[in-house]
This record gives C-alpha cells, structure tokens and sequence, in this order.
C-alpha cells in the first residue's frame, strides 16, 4: 500500500482525475485525421462543418467518453467480483455475462435478423442480465446457500455453453453476422453517444450504489461468520452486490463488447495503491479503469494504421503479462 494516510488518497484520487480529463483530451486529439488541440477547441466553440470538425465531435468525442464509461464500469465489477467471490482472478467473464451477452447478440442477429444498433445493444444486456439471474440462482442451491466456489463453477459452465453455442450460430452464416464479429473483439469505435446514453443511467446508478457498500463488503471479505456476527445481512449484500455486477458489467458489454482484463488487473493496481480499503478500492479502480481503456484505445490507433486495433486486443496485449504476475505471485484481497 503505497497511501495510507486519507488526506494523501484524496490528493491522488483527484490527480488522477485530472490525468483521466487529459486521456480524454488526447483521444480527441489525436488519430489518424491530424488535428491540433486550435481545432478542437474552434469544433466546440465555432463549428464550421469541416471534415476536421465533424471528426472531432462525432467520432472521438463520443468515443473518448463510451472508453471512460466502459472502462470504469469494468474496473468496478471487477473489484466487486473479486470481493463476492474471494478469487484475486476473478472478473465480471466470471458471471458468463460477457459470453451469455455474445450469445444474444448473435442469436438475436441470425434467428430476428436484428441490425439496429439499440436493438443489438438492449439484446446484449438483456443476455447479460439473464445469464448472471441463472448463474445467481444455480450458485445459491443448496443448504449452504450462495457459496464463492458455487458460483466460480456455475459462471464457467454457463460462459462454457453459450460460447459454444455463440462459434454453432457463427460456423452456420458467417457473411450474416459479420458485422458481429467486430462487435465480439470489444471496441469503441463507431460507438455513438445515443448508445451511451442508452446504458449510461444503469452503469452510473451502480457505480454510485457500490461505492456506498465499501464498508459493508469490508466486513464481507473479512469472512461471512464476522460479518454475520456485526450484524451485517450478507445475503442481501451478496444480491445487491451482484446485482451491481450485472448493471455495470452488462452495460458495459452492451455498448462496447467483450473487453477482457480491465477487470482483473486494475483492483490490483488500487488495492496496490490505497490498501485493501473497498471504500477506496471501488473509486480507485473506476478512475483506473478509465484511464487504462482511453490510453489503450489511443495506443489502438497507432500500431496498424491506417487500420485500427479493436481495443479490446490492445487491453489483452496489456493485461496478459500482469495476469500471468499476478497469478504466480498469488495476489491476496
């Protein structure tokens, strides 16, 4: 733990945040269209129609944002599924949510013929919502109620079938569905702010929700016989817990895709910083998260341009070493 005096984790939280407004800066800025930091500023005050201009405010503007909003969404249920289940490798794949909104995605796509992009969006997290209800409900069977290793397994069975079944529906009628194979890499490019807005009410109510369970899901990682010995209604916590995953990870899914390790790697980045502190820990790792998915997506537009790399292989590129530490050093929560 690097701050361990409040006043020192606000001063880093807020630096921080102003990194995050200059990331975001930068993605407007800078691509493969050259523009300068005169003519962002002449976009916003004295728009003129140029090809610079409309670039700048309806391409990277909502870009930038749908990047911070996704990543501090994964970041979050990533901290939170690490919590819920007690498994520093844990992340919010570990639901079935990325493959069970895949699923509906292409299923939607091949059996409704669905092209809008809100309807591929609301497909999305509805598949999301309803593979994490079965996940939830097939980990709390049992005398014991719901368990961290009942819903390891059941998130990877459910990830395990509708991933089969998503490649079955792919093999059948590639050239139908290929605009969802873009979508399936996880990328914000072409993300536009309507579909934003559309998700954006849910993610922020849970952010805002999570970070006032802080004390709460301290008391939980500190073992379910103490939390229940203070007092605390760890199966309403676990729910509303979940539930927040779901909000959050769905959301994020929907708009942007699959993204993989934003939710592994960055709570281990803010337990690093702040401790192991949820009331810290949550905020930390949204700020993170978004700072990590914007730089990854300004870094995308460079390695194969004039191409683009969907950012979803960017921040694969970036976590996989920090995994492959994280998981021999044995990190702990």
């Amino acid at each position: 733990m690097i701050c361990k005096k409040a006043s020192l984790k606000w001063i880093v939280l807020v630096c921080l945040i102003f990194i995050l407004l200059a990331a975001v800066c930068a993605s407007v800025v800078y691509g493969y269209t050259g523009t300068s930091w005169r003519q962002v500023y002449q976009a916003f005050t004295s728009f003129n129609g140029t090809n610079e201009h409309v670039i700048i405010k309806d391409v990277r503007l909502p870009r930038a944002l749908v990047a911070t909003v996704v990543g501090a969404s994964l970041a979050a249920a990533g901290a939170l599924m690490q919590a819920l289940t007690k498994n520093p490798l844990a992340s919010p794949g570990i639901f079935g949510i990325n493959a069970g909104a895949g699923f509906f995605i292409v299923a939607g796509s091949f059996f409704l013929h669905i092209q809008s992009p809100q309807a591929l969006v609301w497909s999305s997290f509805l598949g999301a919502a309803f593979t994490a209800a079965i996940v939830y409900a097939a980990g709390s069977l049992g005398r014991e109620g719901l368990t961290p290793i009942k819903l390891t397994l059941a998130g990877a069975a459910m990830a395990a079938m509708f991933s089969s079944l998503t490649q079955g529906l792919l093999s059948v009628n590639e050239l139908e569905l290929a605009q969802v194979l873009f979508w399936l890499t996880g990328s914000v490019q072409g993300r536009s702010l309507d579909l934003l807005m559309t998700m954006f009410p849910y993610a922020a109510a849970a952010l805002v929700i999570c970070f006032f369970l802080g004390q709460k899901i301290n008391l939980l990682v500190m073992g379910e016989d103490v939390a229940k010995g203070l007092g605390q209604k760890t199966g309403l916590l676990k729910f509303v817990m979940a539930l927040c995953v779901v909000m959050l990870a769905g959301s994020a899914v929907a708009i942007a895709g699959p993204i993989s390790f934003i939710g592994i790697i960055i709570p281990h980045f803010a337990r690093f910083v702040v401790g192991n502190d949820y009331r810290w820990v949550l905020p930390f790792s949204a700020v993170l998260g978004a700072i990590l998915l914007v730089c990854a997506d300004i870094g995308a537009r460079y390695i194969i341009m004039p191409q683009e790399v969907p950012v979803g292989v960017m921040t694969a590129i970036i976590g996989m070493p920090v995994f492959v530490y994280i998981a021999r050093r044995g990190a702990k929560l």
